[in-house]
């Protein structure tokens, strides 16, 4: 609300005489236009007004909104919450017109997965209105789930090497590129085995962003990779944040991929930094998550798994790029 003087209210009706300006201002209080500020005190004449006043917001006639949410939107759009909030729809209104047209004239488009970016377009002609303007709160005003306008998500693409599109074969994720491109170079030196297992495929992870990025997995690859007879393998830092990536991500995918420890790499990265002393290793970085849950040294047998195991615990770690090509033909 504003203020407003008893001065400014008579600006318009100085012509007026203060009896007609008493009867313009008590108008305006039952008309419910102005609200007296009583703190304001009186201005000493007969009858007395108060010095200032609040100006009160006059209500909308919004009855065409009402008439519009019940009888002219598409069934399937739920109106409840608009009918709650008049206001609210008030501004939400070309985008929920837009979306009930489209479900009225083009609801079969529905039937074929989307982007989330594309079927924004279709319906808003804005290909970010669903995922970064107001897309989301249209949508849950409206009653209708995220999986009603049948719409995917997309990460950026997995970068990745085939070495052979046969199947079935075993597929390799990579924490860090380095050792990525040293496994790309040997493979393509006329090699197709990496430390005595056979391998098909490299993915290149980019530490963490594997874990978006395999969300999409099935529809960013080519259809071999994704035949049910690979073996999929993870191979990053022995470290803390290493392991916990390749936890949370053999977790997240437990129900359609069997995600498990390149086991031969990490055990030839071991070696190679006992070899040369483990206390020149590199010390652990302060701010790293080390809260894991065991679940990687379970794939290792018991011996290895402890000589690994006292490795991280000292605060030193292991980085994949203590292997080099030299190492893969062993």
């Amino acid at each position: 609300m504003k203020r407003i003087s008893l001065e400014e209210l008579f600006a318009s009706k100085a012509e007026l005489s203060y009896g007609q300006q008493y009867q313009y201002i008590t108008e305006l209080i039952g008309e419910g236009k102005i609200k007296p500020l009583k703190a304001s005190k009186t201005n000493g004449k007969k009858p007395a007004l108060y010095r200032e006043y609040w100006l009160l917001e006059q209500e909308k006639d919004r009855s065409s909104l009402e008439e519009e949410l019940k009888y002219c939107l598409y069934p399937g759009i739920s109106v409840d919450y608009y009918l709650a909030h008049l206001e609210t729809y008030e501004r939400e209104r070309a985008w929920v017109l837009k979306l009930s047209d489209y479900l009225k004239t083009d609801k079969g488009k529905l039937k074929y997965p989307v982007s989330a970016n594309e079927r924004s377009f279709e319906i808003w002609g804005r290909e970010k209105f669903l995922l970064r303007e107001q897309g989301k709160a249209v949508l849950k005003h409206c009653g209708l789930a995220w999986d009603f306008l049948n719409v995917y998500g997309t990460s950026e693409p997995l970068a990745y090497y085939s070495h052979t599109r046969k199947t079935p074969q075993n597929i390799v994720i990579l924490e860090n590129k380095d050792t990525f491109y040293s496994m790309r170079r040997h493979l393509l030196g006329g090699n197709d085995t990496l430390l005595g297992m056979k391998v098909g495929t490299l993915i290149y992870g980019a530490g963490k962003g594997i874990l978006k990025r395999f969300q999409d997995f099935d529809i960013c690859v080519e259809p071999y990779m994704t035949d049910q007879e690979n073996g999929i393998y993870y191979f990053g830092d022995l470290d803390y944040e290493g392991i916990g990536i390749y936890e949370y991500l053999a977790g997240l995918f437990k129900e359609d991929w069997e995600i498990v420890p390149f086991i031969r790499a990490y055990g030839r990265m071991l070696e190679k930094a006992e070899d040369m002393g483990t206390d020149r290793l590199p010390e652990t970085k302060e701010k790293q998550n080390r809260k894991i849950s065991g679940e990687f040294f379970r794939h290792f047998s018991g011996e290895l798994a402890d000589r690994m195991k006292a490795v991280v615990e000292s605060g030193r770690y292991i980085p994949q790029e203590i292997l080099n090509i030299s190492d893969f033909s062993r």
